[in-house]
Parts: structure tokens; C-alpha cells; sequence
């Protein structure tokens, strides 16, 4: 597979590039990006055929959107695709006032969460001003999981459920977006809101991966039954999958504990017994499902967006993930690629 290859998201028949381009780096996540660099990476993807970027205004209180929309302001609007997200309103603030971790010295807003109807139409409109794009295909409800919201997790679903849903099925029944979604760390979460409402696509960070696939087992047989797209992000669990199980290797951005490091030294193994690079497999493995026509990876440098691409296209036997399943190291519905 190539990474501009062109799928169609869902039932919602928009035709996005298999390879997604994710904004959190270039809103200066953890540290920062030089504005050309930012760009840089931005068209090297689109010269690589990537017409799929996905981004929030919580990436860098807004940097992200604003560096997105110059990056592509002169593009032809019809080629590419953006999703953005709803559940986080800025408001301009003095830099000496705003904690902008995990951020990096980024854009002078304060973040403030606001699931409600109002607020959700705010910051679509916000984002539609940042981006200065005239229109914005996906919208995402972000951050509704428990790994965000904590014990507030049922109220704030409930919130969203209510306000975001109807001020996002009116943007979509208007035809102003084409897809509306949740966007979040916890397929449960994503699977309990399709139960609920009448969802067009989801972006699952994490939690469908070459070494998590509970999913399976309800999430995404639903997600076939109902049209629903899945746009997966975090395909590297944070990072182990495309280091390996390396001393302080991440995973959920943490120290890899013990039984993670294990299974993935064994489909190390497995690779090296077909040369084939771990990342290769885990960016592969994910767009195999048919609910998942996207990835998405955001990345710090030039050179790792080249890497992604490559791996992205690196031929793998059809024998390797034979083995994988062999091992007890795939579930065995899971799908793999042709």
C-alpha cells in the first residue's frame, strides 16, 4: 500500500488518503517546531500524495490549526481533506497567564472545556477562522474518555451526547460538514456512543494496534454494520512499536511495563525472521480492517515523515503475519493485509 492511496471514509463517501497527516507536533507538542519546519513537513506530505490532515484546537492552543491553514491556504480546496475538532474553546489570553504544558511556548489562548451546544458552535466557527479555510469536512467530539476526564467521565459523555451531538447533526444536516464523529483514547467510548447516536466516523487513538485488539470484540464489527469509518492515531502505543522494546521504551507515553516489553521482543522476533521493521508492521497492520480506511501519524522532523512514508509502503510476506497469529502474538480475526 502507498500512502496516497485513496479510500473512501465510510459511509460518508468522502475520498481521503490512506496515510493521514496528525497536526499535535507542529502545534509544538512536548517541544518546539520552527515555523518552516512545520511547513515543511506539511508539503512534504502533500508532495508525497497525502491529502488527509487531521488536527484540534487543543494542538498548541490553536498553533496547530493556524500553521495547518497557512501551510495549505493556496492549495486547491477540493483536493485535500481536514478534520478538526469540538469540545475545547480558546479564549485569548496573556502568555504569562497560560500553563501551556505539554505545550511548548504555544499560541495565546487558554483552553477551556464547553461540550455544549453554544460552545460547540463557537469553536467550529473559531477553528473555521484559524484554519481560514472555507470549510472543514469532519468534526470530532474530543477528549470524552475517562483517561481525560477522570471520574467526570459519565457527566461530560452525557454533556456531549446532548450539546455537541445536536449542534454537530445540525452542521451536518446543513451540508457545512460532511462527517461527524468522537475523537478519544478508549474504544469503549467510542462504542457507546455509536449505541447512542447516529455517528459518521471516529478517531481511536492508541487503542487498535498491533498489540492491543480488543476493539474487535464489539467497536468495530458495529462500526461495519453502521458505515462507520475509524481514523486510527497512536498506532505506535506512544512509541514501543516503532522503537521496540528498548530500555525506557513508551507506551500510553509512560515507561513500558514489564508484559508489554515481552510481547513485543516476541513479534521483534517474528520480524527479524522476515525483515521486516517493526514499524512497518504496525503501521501496516492497522489499515488492513475494513472500518479503518486511515492512519494517522504526527511527526517531529522531515526525516521521521519520510520514514513513516516509507514504512508505510514497505513490502511484508504474507507468511508474517501467518506466523504473528502462530504465536498467539495476533488474535486470529484479526484482519491483516492482502
Amino acid at each position: 500500500m502507498q500512502p496516497s492511496d485513496k479510500r473512501i471514509f465510510g459511509r460518508s463517501n468522502i475520498e481521503v488518503t490512506a496515510f493521514a497527516f496528525g497536526t499535535a507536533p507542529i502545534g509544538n507538542f512536548l517541544r518546539e517546531i520552527d515555523e518552516a519546519v512545520a511547513d515543511d513537513m506539511v508539503q512534504r506530505a502533500w508532495n508525497a500524495g497525502v491529502r488527509f490532515y487531521d488536527t484540534a484546537p487543543m494542538y498548541g492552543h490553536g498553533l496547530a490549526e493556524l500553521r495547518l491553514g497557512h501551510s495549505l491556504r493556496w492549495k486547491k480546496r477540493d483536493e485535500f481533506v481536514v478534520a478538526s475538532k469540538v469540545g475545547r474553546l480558546l479564549r485569548p489570553s496573556k502568555r504569562s497567564e497560560i500553563n501551556f504544558a505539554p505545550w511548548a511556548n504555544a499560541a495565546p489562548n487558554t483552553m477551556h472545556f464547553d461540550y455544549s451546544y453554544d460552545g460547540t458552535m463557537r469553536t467550529f466557527e473559531d477553528s473555521l477562522q484559524r484554519l481560514a479555510l472555507e470549510r472543514i469536512d469532519m468534526m470530532f467530539i474530543h477528549d470524552i474518555d475517562r483517561f481525560t476526564q477522570g471520574d467526570a467521565q459519565p457527566e461530560v459523555f452525557r454533556q456531549a451526547m446532548d450539546g455537541c451531538w445536536r449542534a454537530l447533526e445540525k452542521l451536518r444536516s446543513e451540508g457545512t460538514v460532511k462527517a461527524i464523529g468522537v475523537g478519544v483514547n478508549e474504544w469503549e467510548v467510542c462504542y457507546e456512543a455509536l449505541k447512542q447516536r447516529d455517528f459518521d466516523c471516529f478517531l481511536l487513538a492508541g487503542r487498535y494496534t498491533l498489540l492491543e485488539q480488543e476493539a474487535l470484540e464489539g467497536f468495530l464489527p458495529l462500526c461495519q454494520e453502521r458505515g462507520a469509518a475509524v481514523l486510527v492515531g497512536g498506532g505506535f502505543n506512544s512509541g514501543i512499536l516503532a522503537t521496540g522494546a528498548i530500555p525506557g521504551a513508551k507506551y500510553n507515553y509512560a515507561p513500558a511495563p514489564t508484559p508489554v516489553m515481552e510481547k513485543v521482543a516476541k513479534i521483534e522476533r517474528v520480524c527479524r525472521d522476515h525483515d521486516v521493521p517493526l514499524a512497518a508492521a504496525a503501521l501496516q497492520f492497522v489499515v488492513a480492517h475494513p472500518a479503518i480506511p486511515a492512519f494517522c501519524a504526527g511527526t517531529r522532523t522531515a526525516e521521521q515523515l519520510e520514514q513513516n512514508l516509507s514504512w508505510f509502503s514497505y513490502p511484508i510476506p504474507s507468511q508474517f503475519w501467518t506466523d504473528l497469529k502462530a504465536k498467539g502474538l495476533l488474535r486470529e480475526d484479526a484482519p491483516v493485509p492482502a
